[in-house]
């Protein structure tokens, strides 16, 4: 499913937003919800991919609540996106590349270190160069 999380990345990018994707899988495998990040077209801060999938599954699934769930998303979640995994009892993350200034999984803060009332299984470094490379390539084309 990291094609599809890939996928909405690079939509992303050419909408010339951050390029992060996600995608949302219920306990079959079958696909909930897919987006990637919004913030600036949508004027908000909170329209990180992450939880604009959480946004969309809960409304198809008629919950708040997403237990036995799994989100592939290119780059670590951040500590807000975190958050709102951890209250939508999503059941597993299974991410690309790390986020050392915001990764709240395992690179900035340690999701499981937090004693918060859920868990969540983390799966990391899934295609970790080319999910890195998008994002290094949108902020160097950024900077030149």
């Amino acid at each position: 499913m990291m094609d599809l999380s890939i996928a909405q990345a690079r939509l992303g990018a050419e909408a010339h937003e951050v390029p992060i994707g996600a995608v949302l899988l219920d306990a079959s495998g079958a696909v909930l919800a897919s987006g990637f990040n919004q913030p600036i077209s949508a004027n908000d801060p909170t329209a990180h991919a992450e939880v604009i999938v959480l946004r969309e599954a809960a409304r198809r699934q008629g919950n708040y609540r997403l237990p036995e769930t799994t989100l592939v998303v290119t780059v670590e979640p951040c500590l807000m996106c975190a958050g709102a995994l951890v209250n939508a009892r999503v059941s597993r993350v299974v991410y690309g590349a790390r986020e050392p200034k915001w990764g709240a999984m395992e690179s900035l803060l340690r999701l499981e270190t937090l004693g918060l009332n859920h868990r969540i299984e983390v799966v990391s470094g899934v295609r970790e160069e080319e999910c890195g490379a998008l994002i290094r390539d949108f902020f160097r084309t950024r900077r030149d």
